[in-house]
């Protein structure tokens, strides 16, 4: 692996001139070591042993460099032998005895192959870059009316900033004032915009496009959703899998291994198969070259990265190698039920009044007077309403809200109670609408029932409903072969009931955090790999214990840094198509480390039976590190 392969391996983010030209200059030594081997065998040929040297000397030189100085400088570091130095040797060694060209071509290609493993590295780094180039550096402070540009790093949380049209907004925070369409592409991959007014969050890094907001900010630069993806990806492209890390702990007994066969080659056949010294030799040459394990140890890394960043570009952020390779293994899958499966957030389902009332003037009383209470049921309830009515909400009298039960109020002199069954009356909640109640509880609804000066006027059903996408990617899981299992605190009826409507196998309900927990461990010794997906604080245990953890973009900060995959956009289907991916690279690593094996024995093999010659063994072995690196390029692609 090239040194600004290694390093980008590593997740440092490139700086500067030098840095950002340096690939490229890689790949322009390795054309000039082309150009000067072309002119060393013209002036071979017309008869300049002297001049024809010489190129080829500096073939050596300005292709072989920088393998040459990585090489020596990883050999002193780790204390251990590697790919690099076997090159050197081979290149030194067909120097010796005379085969300037095939050193020279062998050099060549070895730099050609390290500069498109760079570039392999490069392209997964895209998406840092990309990201880092649009993260504003100034945002404008609004502090007593008076507006100022400061630096993003030094906003505080609670600072107001004004943005305006075609701006990025700097930091995450909620509107405080304005409305505006906002391109959240950025952060979701979500291409259209998105319309946000009065306390809606917004995020660092996405596009203001329309009206003017005041936004107040809520995290520090540091702590932003947008610094997150940032440190996400990095970490990823640091993080190496459990193929990688076989794989260098390998090479160097494998280098160790290969040098001792070619010393034993230089002389056991001059001694028993009765070769000449020079044949010997000469063979020794050719297995320094072709045993290289240059394209074993190029099957994995540019695989791995491609993949990642594939996934970036897709909303999937996998914080390393290790946890893609998982995904292609999984057996099983669990899942949190609210803000994973369901939205999150109760909405109206049903509502029925009875034909002795209005319904719209009930809904709009009703609204009138849930919109005094937090409670997460009346705002669903006022948001209903809102959006199936333009009239205006209005103050009801001797509001009283009774704690754990419901609500009283006097509008216009008529006495209403909102609220629970027992609240309005048990039987005549369950005899109403020649009870419908059951029904609706048993599909995991939960009921508000309406009563107006004593008589028992309507009934409205909420549920958690079930997120569009989530049978579509429940369904996509089941034909990879992936059992699904929902692990809930709610009830047993509810949690049945959208376990039914979410196409999930099997359900725990009410399950709390500690609980989650022991349920994977159980499901651990049933299933070899087994996920967990989640969104909130409660779910940080499980997501921990799973083999893979997978959280929603959108979830608590702790589910975030918890987790080892994050789905930008909250779109489960993406779990399928980040399973789909692992699959892909799994495969294409597999092909790789096969497919170099077998040219690496077909070569080692054919050398020893002399019907391999240098030039073949250099086209062959490096030609197949060439193409491992490119079939692992592949999946750069969707």
């Amino acid at each position: 692996m090239s040194a600004d392969a290694k390093r980008l391996s590593k997740g440092i983010p490139k700086v500067g001139l030098i840095e950002k030209i340096k690939p490229h200059v890689e790949l322009v030594a390795a054309g000039l070591s082309g150009v000067f081997i072309a002119a060393g065998w013209i002036t071979d040929k017309t008869g300049d042993q002297v001049a024809s040297i010489i190129f080829y000397l500096l073939a050596f030189v300005i292709g072989g460099f920088a393998k040459a100085k990585e090489g020596i400088e990883a050999t002193y570091e780790n204390k251990e032998l590697n790919v690099e130095m076997l090159m050197i040797f081979a290149a030194i060694g067909s120097a010796i005895i005379g085969y300037w060209t095939e050193g020279a071509i062998l050099i060549f290609i070895f730099a050609v192959s390290g500069a498109l493993e760079t570039y392999t590295m490069n392209k997964s780094h895209k998406e840092i870059s990309s990201l880092m180039k649009l993260q504003p550096e100034e945002a404008l402070l609004i502090n007593n009316g008076i507006e100022r540009r400061i630096p993003v790093s030094e906003l505080n949380i609670g600072d107001q900033i004004l943005v305006k049209p075609g701006e990025r907004i700097p930091s995450d925070g909620v509107i405080k004032n304005g409305y505006t369409n906002i391109d959240e592409a950025a952060i979701t991959g979500e291409s259209m915009p998105v319309s946000k007014g009065l306390d809606k969050e917004v995020f660092a890094g996405t596009v203001n496009l329309t009206g003017a907001i005041t936004v107040q900010t809520t995290k520090t630069s540091n702590e932003t959703l947008f610094h997150k993806i940032i440190e996400l990806v990095q970490s990823a492209q640091s993080e190496k899998s459990p193929s990688q890390q076989f794989i260098e702990r390998f090479e160097g007994t494998y280098v160790k291994a290969v040098l001792a066969v070619v010393l034993l080659m230089m002389f056991l056949p001059y001694f028993l198969l009765d070769w000449s010294w020079n044949e010997s030799f000469y063979r020794a040459m050719i297995l320094l070259v072709v045993a290289s394990p240059c394209a074993l140890v190029a099957s994995i890394m540019p695989a791995t990265l491609s993949a990642i960043s594939n996934g970036a570009k897709r909303g999937i952020l996998v914080k390393g190698g290790v946890h893609l390779e998982n995904l292609g293994h999984l057996e099983a899958i669990a899942f949190d039920k609210t803000g994973t499966l369901t939205k999150g957030k109760p909405e109206v389902t049903n509502v029925i009044v009875d034909e002795k009332f209005d319904k719209s003037d009930l809904l709009w009383k009703t609204a009138s007077i849930e919109n005094q209470s937090n409670h997460p049921l009346a705002q669903s309830i006022v948001k209903y309403v809102k959006e199936n009515s333009k009239r205006d909400l209005i103050q009801p009298e001797n509001l009283e809200d009774v704690s754990g039960w419901g609500v009283k109020a006097e509008i216009n002199g008529e006495q209403w109670k909102i609220g629970k069954a027992d609240f309005v009356g048990r039987d005549a909640a369950h005899t109403f609408a020649d009870g419908k109640a059951a029904e609706l509880a048993s599909k995991g609804n939960t009921l508000v029932y309406v009563q107006i000066n004593g008589v028992l006027a309507a009934m409205i059903s909420l549920k958690d409903v079930v997120r569009e996408e989530t049978k579509r990617a429940i369904d996509h899981l089941k034909k990879q072969g992936i059992y699904t299992i929902m692990l809930t605190g709610d009830s047993e009826k509810t949690a049945k009931a959208i376990a039914d409507e979410s196409h999930i196998d099997q359900f725990f309900a009410e399950c709390l955090p500690e609980e989650k927990v022991e349920q994977l461990k159980t499901l651990k010794e049933k299933y070899a790999t087994i996920a967990m997906v989640g969104d909130g604080i409660n779910d940080a245990p499980a997501l921990a214990i799973a083999n893979v953890g997978i959280a929603m973009g959108a979830g608590t900060d702790v589910a975030l840094e918890t987790a080892d995959v994050v789905l930008m956009k909250n779109d489960l289907p993406r779990i399928a198509e980040a399973v789909d991916l692992s699959k892909r690279m799994n495969r294409i690593i597999k092909q790789n480390v096969i497919f170099s094996i077998t040219v690496i024995m077909l070569l080692i093999s054919s050398n020893f039976f002399q019907m391999l010659d240098l030039p073949y063994g250099v086209i062959g072995h490096e030609g197949s590190t060439i193409l491992v690196i490119l079939n692992s390029l592949r999946l750069l692609k969707n």
